[in-house]
């Protein structure tokens, strides 16, 4: 599987979406991502190629919703990074490049919204950003020295998350030791990482 690198401007009507994309995003995230680039101009180029079937078009690889927030806001060219892929590559592509990332620090988190927050409110931060009013407000009133430190590992402090795909029997169990487990103070979310936590240190 080899790239070219070659950046282009291609008109819309030949960019055509690859039918395997499994990539979904919000609503709401797609008019976040519509809006930065209406206000912007600025947008990571698509990556495409060659469409294997239909001779002068070319085949979205990465970028959809990219491609779909220049069509609704009536561009007709769009950028474009011109690779060399086979299906096998473009399967493999389309698998992990929607999907590949590092944490968030969450220091660095709360440090970076805190900054924002001295020029933007929670609620516009929220039209910008892939984070909820809720989850802005929260970070924002965190404060950084009351985050404890795991085991003394150094000053970071990662946000993880897990994803599970249970039956209803399943749901029904596990939902049923987290109320037990769960805490009385907290959020939500803090009283079933706790309880999650103190169920695995049962059995760790």
């Amino acid at each position: 599987m080899s790239k070219k690198n070659t950046v282009l401007k291609i008109e819309m009507e030949k960019l055509l979406a690859h039918p395997e994309n499994p990539n979904r995003m919000s609503g709401v995230n797609f008019e976040k991502l519509k809006n930065h680039i209406k206000q912007t101009g600025n947008y990571e180029p698509l990556i495409v190629r060659a469409h294997p079937e239909k001779k002068g078009f070319y085949q979205i690889i990465n970028g959809h919703h990219r491609a779909e927030a220049l069509k609704q806001l009536g561009e007709t060219f769009a950028d474009c990074a011109v690779w060399d892929v086979d299906d096998d590559g473009v399967r493999i592509l389309l698998s992990t490049l929607n999907r590949l990332g590092g944490k968030d620090d969450l220091r660095l988190k709360i440090e970076l919204i805190k900054k924002l927050s001295e020029k933007y409110g929670s609620k516009e931060l929220a039209e910008k950003l892939a984070d909820s009013k809720q989850v802005i407000e929260k970070l924002r009133d965190i404060t950084v020295k009351s985050l404890p430190l795991p085991d003394g590992r150094g000053s970071d402090v990662f946000l993880n998350t897990l994803v599970f795909f249970l039956n209803d029997e399943q749901m029904e169990i596990v939902q049923a030791a987290i109320e037990k487990a769960m805490p009385a103070k907290g959020t939500k979310a803090e009283k079933m990482a706790a309880a999650i936590t103190a169920i695995a240190q049962r059995i760790k």
